[in-house]
This record gives C-alpha cells, structure tokens and sequence, in this order.
C-alpha cells in the first residue's frame, strides 16, 4: 500500500518539472490526484489515477473551479500542492507594477485563494495537508529578483498562519524552498554547462537539484511521515546556502 493510498491531492502546475514529478510520485503512491496547469500546458499524463484540469491560477474565478473540480472528481480532497509560479529578473528601477503585480498574483495570492476554498475540505480529512513551493529566495536575493523574493517571502509568512489557524483541525501547512532544480522556470539557463557547473559547484552536494527531488519532500510532508511538522519552511536545496 502506498503512503498517500485513499487520499485526493491537487498539484499545481503540474505539466513540467517539480509539479509534474510530484503528480506522478502522488498517484504512485495511491493518491488521486488532479494535475492543474495554465491552458496550453501538457497535461498528459500516463497514470489512471491522474485527472488533469486546464486552468490560468492568476483569474479570478480558478481557484473555486479547480476545487470544485477536484470534488467533483474524487468526492473529498486531502492534499493541496500550491506549486505552480513565475519568475523574472529585472533591476528594481526597471520593475514595472504589472511586472511586479504579476510575481505576488501567481506565487502568492494564488497559493492564498485555492488554500482558502480548499480549508472547508481539507479540515474534514483525517489527514489535511497544504504544500506550497516557495525558494531559497525567500530568505536570501540576488540583483533583480525584488518581486521574486517579496513574493516567496510573502508565501513563507502566509504559510505559517495557515499552520497556526488550521492546526487545531489537525491540518498541516508547510512550504518547500527549492535551490538551483534544473527544471522549467530555470532550464534554459542552465543548458549552458558552465552555468550549470557554477550553480552545481556552489552546493555542498555539488549537482543540481531534480525535480523529483522536491517531490520526495512534498511526499514527506503530505504522507504520515510529515504528520506532525507544520508551520516549517524547509529547505531542499543540496546545501546551496551553507556558505555566506
């Protein structure tokens, strides 16, 4: 029997890199899982306990319809991933409003708005779990990254209320703050080897990150393994941030 076996999941951003790695290693350890991405994305997926649903997390009307749709589809809901984000890198002087309004739309108040239908559900599951992807980012920066770090920043702080709000309902709420993951948000730069090289050498583990390794983090903290860690940012990041 797998470690999410009888337990209903949603992933966003689910089509590439870490939120499709943990779609997968989800359903393959028994959970029903709805993969959510922006219209366009490849959704496809070969495992039957998958559902997949098409939707842009940025509009208004999304998080209601994705956990709707997951109810709809499994008749209760245990696990939400918030995973999905946007990145971007401009100086703080060439950051315009909509460019900033977009990073805080997608990676936080998006996490905030699907967690916020989906407390009804989740605090009537035996084992309530809210996942969200943050970054290393939000506890250090680098030039460029103002609307990045704010808004990684910002889903650490709002994942912690969650954990205080919820705990008594026995609902779990924690973030993931990935390093250098070759994946989508960052596989163009690092198909140059000797970013690649630079970012890999930085890390005490001395390689990149995969997307399955956030994904074994995620099964952590959605399975009973994680059943009574809450309120933790944990960083998954191969010791990137040992050095000052």
């Amino acid at each position: 029997m797998g470690r999410l076996t009888g337990r209903a999941a949603i992933v966003t951003g689910a089509a590439s890199g870490i939120g499709r790695a943990s779609a997968e290693l989800f359903a393959n350890e028994g959970a029903l899982v709805l993969a959510v991405d922006r219209p366009g994305a490849n959704l496809a997926f070969e495992h039957g306990a998958i559902e997949t649903l098409a939707a842009d997390i940025g509009e208004d009307a999304s998080p209601a319809a994705i956990v709707a749709a997951a109810i709809q589809a499994f008749g209760r809901l245990d696990i939400v991933y918030n995973n999905a984000g946007v990145s971007g890198s401009t100086p703080v002087g060439e950051t315009s409003d909509e460019a900033f309004d977009r990073q805080l739309s997608i990676n936080l108040r998006a996490g905030f708005r699907i967690s916020r239908e989906a407390v009804p559900y989740l605090v009537k599951s035996p084992a309530g779990r809210l996942i969200f992807t943050a970054s290393i980012m939000a506890r250090h920066t680098d030039n460029g990254l103002v609307a990045y770090s704010a808004s990684k920043a910002g889903v650490v702080g709002m994942m912690r209320t969650f954990a205080l709000e919820l705990g008594r309902h026995g609902v779990t709420s924690n973030a993931i703050l990935p390093g250098a993951i070759a994946t989508g948000m960052t596989a163009a730069s690092f198909q140059h080897e000797d970013v690649a090289a630079v970012w890999a050498k930085k890390a005490a583990l001395k390689r990149l990150g995969q997307p399955i390794d956030i994904a074994r983090a995620a099964l952590f903290l959605a399975s009973d393994d994680g059943g009574f860690v809450t309120g933790q940012a944990l960083g998954v990041d191969g010791g990137l941030m040992l050095r000052v």
